[in-house]
């Protein structure tokens, strides 16, 4: 009985080594990803010309990113403009290789472009990409130029109001206008075809457009500190979920909701200002590698040599962990159909 007993028990222990070992395979270890790491270059995809907010957030981080991840890889920069940064989202769904060497950033609100009822997304919903982090949770900004006599949001509300855009429907810089005018009556007209953050500045100098909404306070800090000390643009309106600390007077979208129905859809609209600089990669990555692409973002955002140049370049960092993103995103794509298509309804649609 006694070796019986002592049989059932050695093999009961066999059974549980073996379940553990199959679990640490699942979860993948660290040794794999260095060693797949080891030697190889990961191509860092960028939605925007060169020059841009994001484009500037994204080089920051590939000077520094390689290190943290094991095996320590090369990581090299390439931009891929057009249609608010949806063209890199496509390739990255559909053509980029899906074993953690291509990895993006994107306009975030180009992974929402088909829960909101956007045309020509390659991909279909929530699960569509691994999110790595985002380097900060962002506020944007309806701004004025100068010369065109704005002051306010109630400005823009009495008259016609000519911003930059990249093209209809792709991107903040048509999405929010489009918003605020079906929902709090400002008269803002959008002109499309500008490739990102540069042209639509060098519009506003040369009197082609008169302002621009859906930028980024983060980038105007970084690209246009002159503009704000010298007055050359009014700060019309803040587009985020919450104010920022450094407006603490330029008003917030979610004050001029008048019912509960308009707050949520405002919710579901500005809920991609959180992840305002998401770093993303493919979908159906080995999950070892998933991991170390998330935990060498979170080492690098506090990292003190990191975080010392985005403060010299006046670039804010509030990062976002892939597991946040990831869950904003399950919530996002979660949301009742009603608030969905009410949303939809005051979003413009690719022509």
């Amino acid at each position: 009985m006694t070796h019986r007993v002592a049989a059932v028990s050695a093999w009961l222990l066999g059974a549980l080594y073996l379940i553990d070992s199959l679990g640490a395979l699942a979860q993948g270890s660290p040794n794999q990803a260095q060693d797949f790491y080891k030697g190889k270059t990961i191509q860092f995809m960028i939605g925007y010309e060169p020059g841009t907010g994001y484009d500037l957030y994204a080089r920051l981080l590939a000077r520094y990113y390689g290190a943290f991840i094991p095996g320590a890889p090369n990581v090299v920069v390439q931009n891929m403009p057009g249609a608010g940064s949806l063209k890199a989202a496509n390739y990255l769904f559909e053509v980029a290789p899906r074993d953690g060497t291509q990895i993006g950033m994107l306009g975030r609100g180009t992974p929402m472009t088909p829960l909101l009822g956007g045309k020509g997304a390659a991909f279909k919903d929530d699960a569509s990409f691994t999110w790595i982090g985002s380097m900060n949770n962002e506020v944007s900004l309806c701004v004025a130029w100068h010369t065109s006599g704005v002051k306010t949001i109630e400005d823009v509300m009495a008259r016609e109001l000519t911003t930059t855009a990249t093209s209809l429907g792709a991107d903040d810089t048509t999405v929010f206008p489009a918003v605020l005018n079906a929902m709090i009556g400002t008269r803002f007209k959008w002109i499309t075809g500008y490739p990102g953050g540069s042209t639509m500045n060098l519009a506003m100098e040369r009197g082609e457009a008169e302002g621009r909404c859906g930028w980024s306070w983060s980038s105007i800090k970084s690209t246009q500190a002159d503009w704000l000390k010298t007055g050359k643009i009014a700060l019309l309106l803040q587009l985020s979920l919450s104010k920022h600390p450094d407006l603490p007077d330029v008003p917030l979208i979610m004050d001029y909701a008048k019912t509960e129905e308009q707050k949520r859809v405002l919710e579901l609209i500005f809920a991609r200002q959180v992840m305002g600089r998401p770093v993303l990669a493919p979908p159906g990555l080995p999950i070892e590698r998933v991991k170390a692409l998330r935990r060498a973002f979170d080492a690098t955002m506090a990292d003190k040599a990191f975080l010392t140049e985005a403060e010299k370049s006046n670039w804010e960092i509030t990062p976002v962990s892939g597991e946040e993103i990831e869950a904003l995103m399950t919530r996002v794509y979660a949301t009742p159909p009603l608030i969905v298509d009410l949303a939809q309804k005051v979003t413009p649609q690719p022509r």
